[in-house]
């Protein structure tokens, strides 16, 4: 059934309104409520549903400037569940604005199951699996009239924004829930747009990552240049990594594959074609399509060079991808198989692994590593693994039944779970409420371990944690012992903070290690204290790329000599989910700007 967009009311002080149109007299609806205000888009207002579409009349005609959105719900349609459609603008034509810039011809800025309207931040998720961005968020809060008539916009580039209210509401509520401010004298063209000439308005570069998001076919090109990498910048990272690995500067996972330096167009073909084949779309598709177009890059390198146009919890996938796929090339005892894959699932979707690990040329071995990955993907399939959220069962059952604990405790009995999972040793709700017993009123001390080269900001975001009982920093007992940059007595050094590491948990509270902790080996030492002293363990990685870490040397009281930096960049192999029972990624902001382990699921 296809349904008519309500009009949307102008709130009193919009100075649009014209007297055809409606105005939202009464604004109880909003008030008291939290509200998301985003920028009113001058495009034609269109309704996509699994088998079609319409604009706001319901039985729009054909015209040119709806070609191109006919094709997006060509190939999203499919992932629209019966019943349900998605609201939005078609910015195509230039109607009265010429946008410079927009990652999409199409914004969704509401989604309806049936006659309810999904609540705001659902919208948004729901959105992005598809593959469809929504407008620019100008403000959230409780509703506040002085804040709303204080938004600031460019009426030359700007037409208005929308207020909603960020809870769903039923169809009949649409006029008390949604309303509008819109600029003055809004249409400033002679001629309506759809009898003048389509002139199509301008996509700026994210507009390559939303095409992959929504099934197009990848641009190579173009997608390498929007996160900031393009090809012959890409290409010499990786040879840089090549040669890196050859001379034992660079961690093997470093380099994966044998096409270093090379993006091959036939391989992010073939695995953009095994992702549809799966039904992987929005983030997950961008993010395997990625992995092999980047797969030569340093993981670590890649990880914070795309958090800026990805953000960090895209970033960090894509490069996980990157760092895990070489090891579903190699042969692996099958005895072994399920808890290796387990341990894999707890850090990527294994479904886009093996797609990337099947599309990732593997140099002379190419035949044998096929070979391997088909053989692995039998045994998760066989294993119930290869699902995008093979742990949400079990989450939200877990959720429920410890609902009245501390969020420490929990979050500690859902580390355990999930580990114990992995291994293959539990698999029902009711098998990890009776593992995870112990850790629900027992008190536990807790680690946050900080990982990342110097300058990476670790000491500046552990000083902004709260309730830290004890702060053990290796450079502060190196400079008790005469010089904070003296490398001669490093093992003394460690063995003196493991030895107070020990005692501080020993004590319990929490407990800050601060060292670089480049590698799996070095965490290992930290790693076997804590669970000596049964430690819930974070891992805080600092994210931030190379260039920035040399600004932030060259400013420090104690600066590393440049040599030193470099080094630490190249030796530097972030842990991966499932490797701590928490992960913190740290941006180069100093925030929290991505979480793994938490029992809600949610990123920061």
């Amino acid at each position: 059934m296809r349904v008519h967009y309500p009009r949307t009311p102008h709130l009193p002080w919009s100075p649009g309104a014209t007297p055809d149109d409606v105005r939202a007299g009464d604004l109880s609806g909003l008030r008291g409520r939290e509200v998301v205000v985003t920028e009113k888009l001058d495009g034609e207002n269109t309704t996509l549903y699994a088998d079609g579409l319409h604009a706001r009349s319901l039985d729009s005609a054909h015209h040119p400037s709806r070609a191109w959105v006919k094709g997006l719900q060509g190939r999203i349609g499919g992932r629209i569940p019966a019943g349900w459609r998605v609201c939005g603008e078609n910015m195509y034509a230039r109607h009265s604005i010429a946008y410079q810039g927009l990652e999409s011809w199409f914004y969704g800025f509401s989604a309806w199951d049936g006659d309810r309207c999904l609540d705001w931040d659902r919208t948004v998720a729901f959105l992005r699996g598809l593959g469809v961005p929504v407008p620019p968020v100008l403000w959230r809060g409780v509703f506040d009239e002085r804040a709303l008539r204080g938004l600031r916009l460019d009426p030359e580039r700007q037409e208005g924004y929308v207020v909603r209210a960020v809870e769903g509401f039923a169809r009949e509520e649409f006029a008390g829930r949604v309303a509008k401010w819109v600029r003055p004298q809004h249409v400033r063209t002679d001629t309506h747009w759809m009898h003048a000439a389509v002139v199509p308005n301008v996509l700026g570069p994210a507009a390559a990552l939303w095409s992959v998001r929504s099934g197009a076919d990848p641009d190579v090109d173009a997608l390498l240049s929007a996160v900031g990498l393009p090809g012959a910048e890409a290409g010499c990272v990786a040879s840089e990594a090549a040669a890196g690995a050859e001379a034992g500067r660079v961690a093997p996972e470093a380099v994966a594959g044998g096409e270093a330096g090379r993006v091959v167009p036939e391989a992010v073909a073939e695995v953009s074609a095994r992702l549809d084949a799966i039904g992987r779309c929005g983030d997950a598709r961008l993010a395997g399509v990625l992995a092999v177009a980047l797969h030569a890059v340093p993981r670590a390198r890649l990880a914070a060079r795309l958090a800026g146009p990805l953000g960090m919890g895209p970033a960090r996938r894509v490069a996980d991808l990157v760092g895990l796929h070489g090891a579903l090339h190699r042969p692996y005892p099958d005895e072994e198989r399920r808890a290796g894959l387990g341990r894999m699932a707890l850090a990527a979707d294994l479904g886009v692994l093996h797609a990337v690990a099947a599309a990732v040329p593997a140099g002379h071995a190419d035949d044998q590593a096929r070979e391997q990955v088909e053989w692995s993907a039998l045994h998760a399939e066989d294993a119930g693994l290869l699902g995008p959220e093979p742990l949400e069962p079990l989450r939200d059952g877990l959720r429920e039944a410890l609902s009245g604990l501390g969020a420490q405790a929990a979050e500690r009995c859902w580390a355990e779970a999930r580990d114990s999972w992995a291994r293959g040793r539990i698999a029902t709700v009711e098998e990890a409420v009776a593992a995870t017993w112990r850790w629900r009123s027992r008190p536990f001390p807790r680690l946050v371990q900080l990982i990342g080269p110097s300058g990476s900001g670790k000491s500046t975001f552990a000083a902004g944690l709260p309730g830290v009982d004890a702060y053990l920093s290796l450079d502060d007992l190196r400079q008790a012992r005469g010089a904070r940059a003296d490398q001669r007595a490093n093992r003394e050094v460690l063995g003196e903070g493991l030895d107070r590491l020990d005692a501080a948990l020993a004590a319990g509270g929490t407990v800050v290690w601060d060292a670089t902790s480049l590698n799996q080996h070095q965490r290992s030492l930290v790693h076997a204290v804590a669970r000596r002293r049964d430690a819930l363990t974070t891992h805080a990685v600092a994210l931030v790329e190379e260039d920035e870490l040399h600004r932030r040397n060259a400013r420090r009281d104690h600066p590393v000599p440049s040599h030193v930096l470099v080094a630490q960049a190249r030796r530097f192999v972030p842990p991966y989910p499932g490797q701590a029972h928490r992960t913190w990624y740290v941006g180069a902001s100093g925030t929290v700007d991505d979480v793994d382990g938490t029992l809600d699921g949610a990123e920061a």
